[in-house]
């Protein structure tokens, strides 16, 4: 049998400047430095942090999210909603013009963009998620792969399921505190290259030994 020999293609180098996939769209965004947005994924009126990505097919709106956050495929951040409450649910009575029935309801639109998703930094979202509006995920938490979304997530917690439950904090509280308090997310660039080495081969107890401001 033969050897079958796969030449793998470069690693991508990331820069200051986002980068964004060419089938990508982004419109009324802010992206911080080394940001990266991939495959056929829309972003907008959102932020995100400096050092975040989001992989392919993924679809955010109305969100602010902070920094070293990291986007699996296909998540949907802050999903349209059809209103409930109301004699129609189709989006003819908001979206009119498309129907030629006159001006588009822009009260159903301004409610949207008032309830924005709020993503802390270094969050892992896993392949599938959807978050759902007005929900806030706290720093250093995870959601679990197809997880659905539909209340706040506190920080360094792994949430699961449908809906999303926390089942567990990554650290005890003592750890969480002092990771917040040494904020290694504002870090420079320079600071993060000279201390790579720590986050590699110290655990996050000895690292916070290292790192903690208050010692």
């Amino acid at each position: 049998m033969s050897n079958l020999v796969i030449n793998m293609p470069p690693a991508k180098t990331l820069s200051e400047a986002p980068s964004i996939d060419p089938s990508a769209f982004v419109d009324k965004s802010k992206l911080g430095r080394w940001t990266e947005v991939g495959a056929r994924t829309k972003v907008v009126e959102s932020t995100m942090g400096d050092y975040s990505y989001i992989v392919n097919d993924g679809d955010v709106i109305y969100s602010d999210i902070g920094k070293f956050v990291n986007i699996a495929a296909h998540v949907r951040i802050n999903p349209g909603q059809h209103p409930m409450d109301r004699a129609s649910m189709h989006h003819f009575q908001y979206r009119s013009e498309a129907y030629d029935l006159g001006d588009d309801d822009q009260s159903f639109f301004e409610g949207r963009r008032d309830l924005k998703v709020t993503i802390g930094h270094d969050v892992w979202i896993g392949h599938g998620v959807v978050i759902q509006g007005g929900v806030t995920i706290g720093t250093g938490s995870v959601i679990g792969s197809n997880a659905v979304v539909t209340k706040d997530v506190p920080p360094y917690s792994i949430a699961v399921g449908v809906p999303a439950l926390s089942i567990r904090e990554r650290f005890d509280k003592f750890t969480q505190a002092v990771l917040m308090r040494i904020a290694w997310w504002d870090w420079s660039h320079v600071e993060l290259e000279a201390r790579l080495k720590d986050f590699r081969e110290l655990s996050a107890a000895d690292f916070c030994l290292k790192y903690d401001p208050a010692e």
